[in-house]
């Protein structure tokens, strides 16, 4: 008579069950061969082994099935990768923008009165500077030292005559973090999707990508984009009111950036030389409207057009050398404190006088050139700590529900967060409509970091830079205004029971971390709730405290703390159980070690 075959139990997924179910497994098949199931034997270390194995097995099948979806997922890159599949594309490390003030000093006019105007120079853009904390800026734009707006001062006079022998000049420009860098890449046989790493962490822009045959690469959203828009000078007679014009041009040479967490590559699409094909550009006099039976221009990505005229996505670099010009920060904090930028790596000057038939000194000349000083009179912020998976997770969501458009407060707040790095980053944004507005006006609160990770005011350059990227997207008909949202900065004051004879300082201690880890290091949104039952909680889960008998807010203004003028007893709900904040206030604990004082009874 034939055994009975005695289904498989697949529900068994850990240790112990698939030990069990392998004892029961030989007792039924093996009785008369194999019949000692004591611990210490050899054939109880061969059942070990399996259902090890299976264990092992089973545990990373669900782990990769969770990592698959975005619910689930925890590792961080792969929530980057999915949300990459639903549009989002990861900005990376922000940039730092800010002003500095940049001094120089130049000989008086042959009257003294004034600087002589031959020696004022043009610190042109590209020169570079480095803050107290390591951090390398370049600056952005020219200074023009003849500006008139400029501050002008007297820096040294004669001593018998009384007149003045020199002049000090303060001028403004505006400097972003990072350095830029030079890589080639060696590229070898027709690859479909070729994929490249740029070396490197923290890269905030991609500047050209070009070939060995001088071949430029164009970056677009995506590779079905094959039309971008190129500011070319312009030469007509309104050049004085309008410097540049935008000219679209077509991209077969193109590429995205896709970033994770400290890395960055370039994708390219599977287009070859042999089938490029010349695809003509369409009247601008036909871009107005989309009239059903006329082509029109368009930058979207996924516009269906695109699908049927795009070159397989793009041609890809073949047997060649790119070279690609970058900007990277070389450390994690590139914010910057008041008056941390003083140091000149590189100052390049010209004399426009020169160029115009002045003859000047070359010793004049080198004295306004190691006159030059620089400081920044606020600080210079944009770059944030990374989201957290949760924060990112909310984001993805989000920007898949915007779909490039802001209509709702969510759609705003998430292309809030999907500014690209190059224009810089903020940390927390809220955004409301404005109550006392005849039209839709949007009032859009935003905070920043500072290089200790603590809120600050976000500039007004990049609020500048954030305002101009959402015009891109926003509705007609609304209006925005970007603001400050205000910091109240509070401490935490508490009192505990613990038992007779213990050490009181070493509970306080734990106490205190406690809090600074679940509360005080908590980023919270502008205008959330903050409830004072957390503390309560939290101060239950330490070791050896009894009871917590009493909590109390305590509001941190001036000196080292913000200056918002709100009273803390007046935001409290009835219950004391939580503080409503108001829509442009954040909460924070701005220096736990201090603000964070405890009592044991």
């Amino acid at each position: 008579m034939s055994k009975r075959i005695t289904p498989i139990n697949y529900t068994s997924r850990e240790f112990n069950s698939i030990k069990q179910d392998l004892i029961e497994y030989a007792k039924r098949y093996y009785a008369d061969t194999f019949r000692d199931f004591n611990e210490a034997s050899f054939g109880s270390l061969m059942l070990d082994t399996v259902a090890y194995v299976g264990d092992i097995l089973s545990f990373y099948m669900d782990y990769q099935v969770n990592e698959s979806f975005l619910e689930t997922a925890i590792q961080y890159n792969n929530v980057v990768k999915i949300g990459r599949q639903l549009g989002y594309k990861f900005p990376g490390m922000g940039t730092t923008h800010g002003i500095i003030a940049a001094y120089v000093v130049v000989p008086a006019a042959a009257t003294g009165l004034g600087p002589d105007s031959n020696y004022l120079p043009i610190l042109r853009r590209g020169s570079t500077f480095s803050s107290a904390g390591g951090s390398k800026f370049i600056l952005n734009q020219n200074i023009d030292f003849s500006d008139s707006n400029n501050e002008v001062v007297v820096a040294d006079v004669n001593q018998s005559t009384g007149i003045p022998t020199t002049y000090a000049i303060r001028a403004y420009g505006q400097v972003i973090s990072g350095e830029n860098v030079i890589t080639t890449i060696d590229i070898g046989d027709f690859k479909k999707f070729r994929k490249v790493e740029i070396p490197g962490n923290n890269i905030s822009e991609i500047l050209s990508v070009t070939d060995s045959e001088g071949h430029t690469y164009y970056e677009v959203d995506y590779l079905s984009q094959n039309t971008v828009y190129l500011e070319v000078l312009n030469q007509g007679s309104d050049r004085e009111n309008v410097k540049t014009i935008l000219k679209p041009i077509i991209v077969p040479r193109r590429f995205t950036v896709e970033r994770e967490l400290g890395r960055t590559f370039l994708q390219f699409g599977y287009g070859s030389e042999n089938n490029l094909r010349d695809n003509l550009i369409t009247d601008p006099a036909n871009l107005a409207l989309d009239v059903h039976g006329k082509s029109y221009i368009t930058d979207t990505a996924f516009d269906p057009a695109r699908l049927t005229k795009t070159d397989k996505f793009g041609v890809t670099p073949v047997n060649t050398t790119l070279t690609v010009r970058y900007r990277v920060n070389r450390t994690t904090r590139v914010n910057a404190a008041v008056g941390t930028v003083t140091t000149v790596n590189s100052a390049d000057f010209i004399f426009p006088s020169i160029q115009s038939g002045a003859t000047l000194t070359t010793a004049d000349i080198n004295t306004v050139k190691n006159s030059i000083e620089v400081t920044n009179q606020d600080p210079i912020v944009g770059s944030v700590s990374a989201p957290t998976v949760e924060e990112l997770k909310n984001r993805i969501y989000g920007h898949f529900a915007a779909q490039n458009r802001a209509v709702t407060r969510e759609d705003y707040v998430s292309l809030i967060y999907s500014m690209p790095a190059k224009l810089g980053a903020i940390k927390r944004a809220n955004v409301v409509t404005d109550a006392d507005s005849f039209k839709r006006n949007l009032n859009v609160y935003v905070i920043s970091e500072d290089s200790n990770g603590r809120y600050v005011k976000t500039n007004s350059t990049i609020k500048s830079n954030l305002k101009n990227y959402i015009k891109r997207y926003k509705m007609m008909n609304d209006s925005i205004d970007i603001l400050d949202a205000f910091i109240l900065n509070v401490g935490v004051e508490y009192t505990i029971v613990a038992p007779v004879g213990v050490n009181k300082h070493d509970i306080l201690q734990r106490a205190n971390a406690t809090l600074k880890a679940r509360v005080a290091d908590v980023k919270r949104e502008i205008g959330e709730r903050f409830y004072i039952t957390d503390i309560y909680a939290a101060l239950r889960t330490v070791p050896g405290i009894l009871d917590v008998v009493d909590v109390r807010i305590t509001r941190k203004i001036g000196g080292r703390y913000s200056n918002t003028t709100l009273f803390v007893d007046e935001l409290i709900d009835p219950d004391g159980r939580y503080f409503d904040l108001p829509e442009n206030v954040i909460l924070e604990i701005k220096f736990p070690n201090a603000d964070i004082k405890g009592t044991v009874v």
